[in-house]
């Protein structure tokens, strides 16, 4: 009996591994580099290897809120219909990341939908105390770089919480 129970024990520590969620899975919140404000609350997920982002609350606008801005379409962007007539939120502005490593994510998109510009997108979890570039990490952070050719321009983006998000969206609620 405690043979199997050890098995038992054993084969569940295995498959809790196998389907541990990748570092960089969670709500995060977009700092902007220069002011240090928040500037959207995101969910990055994982779905049939590739990873996504989409906007879970808005700070500034309404929660429904029209990414007007963008083009009407993108290259492989994930979903069908107009992007300058979706809502900002629930829609997937990084997408086609393909994992390198463990919290590594490259060769995908993000698309700002404040004004349209679609990027490069690389994604790289940090654990604290680690550090990119110049760049240490004092909770788990994401770097999050945007890139135009060879040029990547890192933004650090911390944890969120549903609580945050949820304040985020009481805050700014839909209109409609």
């Amino acid at each position: 009996m405690k043979k199997l129970l050890a098995m038992i024990g054993v084969a569940f520590l295995l498959a809790t591994a196998v389907f541990a969620a990748d570092p960089a899975e969670g709500y995060w919140k977009s700092i902007d580099d220069v002011t240090g404000k928040i500037t959207a609350y995101w969910r990055i997920y994982e779905e049939n290897g590739t990873l996504f982002g989409t906007i879970a609350a808005t700070v500034d606008d309404p929660q429904d809120v029209i990414a007007s801005s963008c083009k009407e379409s993108y290259k492989n962007f994930p979903v069908a219909g107009a992007v300058n007539k979706m809502k900002t939120v629930g829609t997937p502005w990084i997408f086609g990341m393909k994992k390198e490593s463990e919290g590594n994510w490259k060769d995908g998109n993000i698309i700002d939908p404040s004004n349209g510009k679609m990027y490069g997108c690389v994604i790289k979890y940090l654990k604290p105390g680690e550090k990119n570039k110049k760049y240490t990490a004092s909770e788990p952070t994401l770097a999050m770089a945007g890139t135009v050719g060879p040029i990547q321009v890192f933004q650090y983006w911390v944890k969120a919480t549903e609580d945050d998000i949820k304040a985020a969206q009481a805050k700014n609620p839909a209109k409609n």
